[in-house]
């Protein structure tokens, strides 16, 4: 845990961290829902909102944290941070060495693949692959099932 006193962090009833994750609030509050899971090895980097019962896998990094790069005559290191807050809503599975980039909303009840690298947001009820992530499922109401997308 790499908690700060300087911005919140909570975490819901019966929700769970295991062994080797990141939590760092440093730059932006971190807020876990209840009965939610972030699995083993993850890194979670401020300012990132986690819903209620959310699964997230194995070696995941969700960061609300970027480092800016304009000026090439300076490093990297030099030019600062932006941070823009990541968002998944209740009820997502997040599969294994997935990368939530900063700035990105998951929808409820959404899956994310393993491997997959969002860069935008995924709509509610939706499944998203790859990289960067696509969506190649979505839940119709009307037809009360999952249909894919073209």
């Amino acid at each position: 845990m790499d908690v700060l006193p300087f911005n919140p962090f909570s975490i819901g009833d019966n929700s769970m961290i295991e062994d080797f994750s990141t939590i760092n609030n440093g730059v932006g509050a971190v807020h876990i829902g209840a009965n939610s899971l972030v699995g083993l090895g993850n890194v979670i980097i401020g300012p990132v909102t986690i819903g209620n019962d959310v699964i997230l896998a194995q070696h995941i990094v969700a960061s609300g944290l970027n480092h800016n790069y304009q000026d090439i005559q300076q490093p990297i290191h030099k030019q600062g941070v932006s941070v823009a807050p990541i968002v998944i809503e209740d009820e997502c599975w997040i599969g294994a060495n997935a990368v939530v980039t900063a700035g990105v909303t998951i929808g409820r009840h959404s899956v994310v693949a393993a491997g997959a690298v969002v860069t935008k947001d995924i709509p509610p009820y939706s499944v998203a692959v790859g990289n960067p992530a696509r969506i190649i499922k979505k839940y119709d109401p009307e037809y009360n099932d999952w249909v894919k997308t073209s």
